[in-house]
């Protein structure tokens, strides 16, 4: 779980929708534009087990899906 909030403390800096995330099959997407968020932040996130969906303009993880 500490990955997790971790991540989600990262993107928060990004903006904080009032529904910002979303599961379904195995999936989490956390709805931030990933334009938003610096190199830096980005590879953090990888390292926790998010990745950036380029179509979607959104971060997923299926770490943190639902199961």
């Amino acid at each position: 779980m500490d990955d997790l909030i971790e991540a989600l403390t990262i993107l928060r800096k990004y903006g904080n929708p009032s529904s910002p995330t979303h599961c379904e099959h195995d999936e989490l997407t956390v709805c931030i534009d990933p334009a938003l968020v610096s190199t830096k932040d980005k590879a953090r996130l990888v390292d926790l087990g998010l990745f950036v969906d380029e179509d979607y303009e959104c971060f997923k993880s299926y770490r943190f899906g639902n199961a």
